[in-house]
């Protein structure tokens, strides 16, 4: 089944806990500190790999998440850091944030990888608190949460060429006339459903690769039919063929399938499709009217586009056609998809120096509330069970200005503030 759309929930690990804990050794009374520092959290990786072709995989199983890190342990021994999850996707997979529609990856080449959240960091061990005023600390920090995101995963075919046209025009039968790829030919609408990719090589020795796409209807760019499915297949593409039924044995004009098609490409909320380089192609030249009412095509037609004139069932002119589309090609250079302005700034979701780590407003209940998620990886990362931490916790709100702007809302001592669900005494 091909899956070109998925949504994923990601979170990364959690860091080990650090360990408090002291030497007690046979000769070795009064040890001192000896508490290691937990692992790191392991972090989400996305990996391009040209062997997969479909987002299947991740279609039934929406939420992915790394292991945590170990916690530490005695005699100075760090806890192992949880291993990476790393998450294999076809090559042309956009990586969006759902919440906010900016890119955080495009993977356009085999093992390019993209690290999307990282694992919180290990807490530290009692070792590490030792200092001169306090040679055996009883104090361990807990691990950093990982972080949690949902994304967006969208495969866009990396093809050179996108053959596009009105249902039944001919393009599956032209791919499996140019190239080796097999695609399902009836006489009967949308027998292509999903996109095929054929690789065309030319008798000097160059090739290029051409993606067969599901027909367009009438309101496509407003996702009608296959809609946005089809239309988002062709952004890659550095040069559409445009297909077009000569014959009007469908009981179309042939004229009027071009103007359709052009104004579904040109009202595409993304990208203005219609401006990509075109070749028009006349394909069943070999059916009776075919000649006349491709006269009466040039005559409506303004734009100065080349036409080719075919027939992709008795392989009249491929091989102009085929040498054409190289020579177009050649003068084309791949665009990035993507400007600079539309990729998220940075991939770490956590707090940064120069931002308000927390705010302050008071609840329904007239006590006061602190939040907020700089705040929130140090109430996190506090072992509350030992007096030290809960010092030291103190200390951490104090800096960060906290007790001055509560005297300020005029919070008196020993009344009660609440900090995430957890309520404690202002102590002035």
């Amino acid at each position: 089944m091909f899956v070109d759309l998925v949504k994923l929930s990601i979170e990364s690990g959690k860091g080990g806990d650090g360990m408090s804990a002291f030497r007690r050794e046979k000769y070795v009374p009064k040890g001192g500190p000896s508490g290691g520092d937990g692992g790191r959290g392991g972090h989400i990786i996305f990996e391009g790999d040209e062997g997969l072709s479909t987002l299947l995989e991740f279609r039934y199983n929406r939420l992915r998440k790394a292991p945590d890190g170990e916690n530490g342990k005695n005699k100075r021994m760090h806890g192992k850091q949880g291993e990476d999850l790393v998450l294999r996707v076809p090559v042309g997979t956009t990586i969006f944030n759902d919440g906010n529609g900016k890119v955080l990856a495009d993977i356009t080449e085999h093992k390019q990888q993209a690290e999307i959240l990282r694992g919180g960091r290990g807490g530290r061990g009692n070792v590490k608190f030792t200092s001169s005023k306090n040679t055996a600390p009883d104090i361990a920090e807990r691990g950093e949460p990982g972080e949690a995101l949902d994304i967006r995963l969208e495969l866009k075919l990396l093809a050179d060429v996108g053959l596009i046209g009105m249902p039944s025009v001919g393009k599956s039968t032209l791919i499996s006339a140019i190239s080796a790829a097999k695609p399902k030919i009836a006489a009967y609408h949308f027998t292509t459903i999903t996109p095929n990719l054929g690789v065309v090589g030319t008798n000097d020795n160059r090739s290029y690769v051409v993606a067969d796409l599901p027909g367009l209807i009438e309101g496509a760019a407003q996702g009608e039919g296959l809609g946005h499915e089809f239309l988002r297949h062709i952004e890659r593409t550095r040069l559409l063929v445009h297909v077009i039924d000569m014959s009007g044995f469908e009981g179309r004009e042939p004229y009027d399938d071009y103007v359709s098609i052009t104004r579904e490409l040109s009202e595409y909320e993304k990208v203005d499709l219609s401006k990509k380089p075109t070749i028009l192609v006349a394909n069943k030249m070999d059916m009776p009217g075919s000649e006349e009412n491709l006269e009466t095509f040039k005559d409506k037609l303004s734009d100065d586009m080349p036409i080719i004139a075919i027939s992709a069932h008795t392989k009249d002119n491929l091989q102009l056609l085929i040498h054409q589309i190289a020579d177009m090609l050649d003068t084309l250079k791949q665009e990035a998809l993507y400007d600079q302005d539309d990729f998220e700034e940075t991939v770490v979701y956590r707090f940064e120096g120069e931002q308000q780590p927390y705010t302050i407003k008071k609840g329904d209940d007239g006590v006061y509330e602190i939040e907020g998620e700089g705040l929130r990886r140090i109430f996190e990362m506090t072992d509350f069970s030992k007096e030290q931490a809960v010092k030291r916790f103190a200390r951490q709100l104090r800096g960060l200005g906290i007790d001055q702007e509560l005297r300020q809302l005029g919070v008196k001592h020993g009344e009660i503030v609440r900090i995430f669900d957890v309520s404690f005494e202002f102590i002035d």
